[in-house]
């Protein structure tokens, strides 16, 4: 057992046998959808909820010219800027999957909005943190990556992000993110010593997303809205009236419009 074991020995120079472009034209040769570039700037809306309160509250209209089997695209607009927004692409593989069509169908910036758990004693629940690194506790940033500890974000755009969410109604943190592949197995050593490293939540995808963005040059953030701790006494997993995350969402497509200008 002297060899590296398969999730760290990828050849990441090597060009994939399948890619997203073969794809997303399958897609539309199958649909007879033209090829129409998607909205420059796109949500990934991890839990669904707000996309399905947009939809009912006709804020949201389908997007007919996404190519994809897995997911439904719906379009929002912020003053001017049309953005789109995709419901449940929860965890690492599913969320990079559908970021890999999105970037190769013309999406130019790529926001995600996920709950999450505290890791940080000192973060407030609820609160708002956005994810400037991500610990690698999950596998498909290894298909993008060398092996390391850890995958920054792109950093201007993390930036763009804190400034942008101040006033927003809950209090915002920026730093580091703890994603893993198995929420049902977060130990009680394993949060003690991501927190001892800085981790202020722990979520499912950012780590996975941030070495996309690196292996392709795309655009990434990731906000984590923090609801719930292990020794949180107060009403676990509560976002608050969908309002709020439209409050949010919008918030954060106004600090990112510059990068689709």
């Amino acid at each position: 057992m002297n060899e590296p074991l398969p999730l760290l020995r990828h050849r990441h120079a090597s060009p994939s046998a399948f890619t997203p472009e073969e794809l997303v034209n399958a897609v539309r040769a199958e649909r007879g959808i033209g090829a129409v570039s998607v909205p420059q700037l796109c949500v990934l809306d991890f839990d669904g909820d707000l996309t399905d309160w947009l939809v009912q509250s006709g804020l949201a209209r389908p997007y007919s010219g996404w190519a994809c089997f897995h997911t439904t695209m719906y379009s929002f607009r912020v003053e001017e800027m049309e953005c789109g927004i995709i419901a449940r692409t929860i965890g690492g593989p599913y969320a990079v999957l559908v970021a890999e069509q999105l970037h190769v169908s013309g999406a130019r910036t790529l926001l995600g909005l996920t709950s999450a758990g505290r890791v940080s004693p000192s973060l407030p629940v609820p609160s708002l943190v956005v994810a400037t690194s991500a610990i690698r506790d999950e596998g498909t940033s290894y298909h993008y990556l060398a092996p390391a500890d850890v995958v920054s974000a792109p950093s201007r755009l993390a930036a763009n992000l804190f400034s942008g969410l101040q006033g927003v109604g809950l209090p915002v943190s920026q730093g580091p993110v703890w994603t893993t592949d198995a929420p049902y197995r977060e130990t009680t050593e394993e949060l003690t010593e991501h927190a001892a490293d800085g981790a202020l939540a722990v979520e499912m995808q950012a780590a996975s997303l941030f070495a996309f963005a690196e292996a392709r040059n795309a655009n990434v953030g990731v906000v984590a809205h923090v609801t719930n701790a292990i020794d949180h006494t107060g009403e676990p997993f509560d976002k608050g009236a969908e309002q709020q995350s439209w409050h949010i969402v919008q918030a954060m497509c106004r600090a990112c419009s510059e990068f689709v200008m």
